[in-house]
């Protein structure tokens, strides 16, 4: 009987490698806090001096600053000063949002923002039909209720205090012997507040709500002109120290001096700076029914 021949298999076991412990995902994770440093810094390189001292405050007293930081106040509790190239920017933002309300810029003659030493005035001012309110009426238009909506979406989010102006026309109202243009340019601002607040706007941003009947025309030259019926809105100045520009009371609880009333021939009302006092009803100029 033949012999079978015994195969022998030799199965070779490879080797495996020593276990690396996760070392390399330490590793990793110490690269991306780095790069988010760098980025960081280069962020704050860039940023405006207001933002390195917020970021700095916070890190200076986390706990004391942290719930402040994200309001526009600075490092030491305090807000930070909107100053003129600040109001530029906002300026700026303002018009882009408008632009975008309205982008066939149907209101473009009818707004106006200009930067005064009260802050950022915004005038909105009427046509002869009545854009943002009924004629002789303070009830607003669609129009007026969309665009207070947009501004007050972009003043809410500011620290800075908000002050409502009302102005008519010279000609005389003819709603009544008790209601004049005192009262209607004061209600037309307080509905202005009303509104504002309701789609944004603090209760405490609110500083003042203001009428001016006919004293402050925008064109005094032609004092029945509809432009002269408006809605101001000043974004005023946040006072930090005596180097700020301070809006007109705080120049007063200051003791400072004012200057006298323009001679109305600056492109907006107010621009003098003067403390405006909203008269009462008894005090309308002659002739106002």
């Amino acid at each position: 009987m033949a012999e079978t021949a015994e195969i022998i298999v030799i199965k070779k076991k490879s080797g495996h490698g020593g276990h690396h412990g996760g070392a390399w995902k330490v590793a990793y994770a110490d690269f991306v806090t780095a790069m988010m440093a760098l980025f960081i810094v280069l962020w704050l390189m860039n940023a405006s001096k207001q933002v390195q001292e917020a970021v700095g405050g916070y890190f200076k007293d986390p706990r004391g600053t942290a719930k402040v930081v994200g309001t526009n106040k600075n490092g030491a509790g305090e807000y930070v000063a909107m100053k003129k190239e600040d109001m530029n920017k906002l300026k700026d933002q303002i018009l882009q949002s408008i632009h975008h309300l309205d982008p066939q810029d149907k209101l473009k003659g009818q707004v106006e923002i200009t930067i005064t030493q009260e802050g950022l005035r915004i005038e909105l001012m009427e046509s002869a039909k009545g854009t943002f309110f009924e004629l002789g009426s303070a009830k607003p238009t669609a129009a007026l209720e969309e665009l207070l909506k947009t501004l007050a979406q972009e003043v809410g989010q500011l620290p800075n205090k908000v002050s409502i102006e009302g102005h008519t026309d010279a000609k005389p109202f003819s709603g009544g012997h008790t209601y004049d243009n005192w009262d209607l340019s004061s209600d037309r601002a307080n509905e202005a507040r009303r509104m504002m607040q309701e789609q944004g706007v603090r209760t405490d941003q609110i500083s003042q709500v203001r009428g001016f009947a006919d004293q402050r025309l925008r064109l005094p030259k032609d004092p029945e002109n509809p432009s002269n019926r408006r809605i101001s809105l000043i974004v005023q100045y946040i006072v930090k120290d005596d180097s700020e520009v301070a809006p007109p009371d705080a120049l007063t609880r200051l003791g400072m001096p004012q200057s006298a009333p323009g001679d109305g021939s600056e492109a907006a009302p107010g621009m003098g700076g003067t403390p405006p006092l909203a008269a009462p009803a008894s005090s309308a100029p002659p002739g106002t029914k």
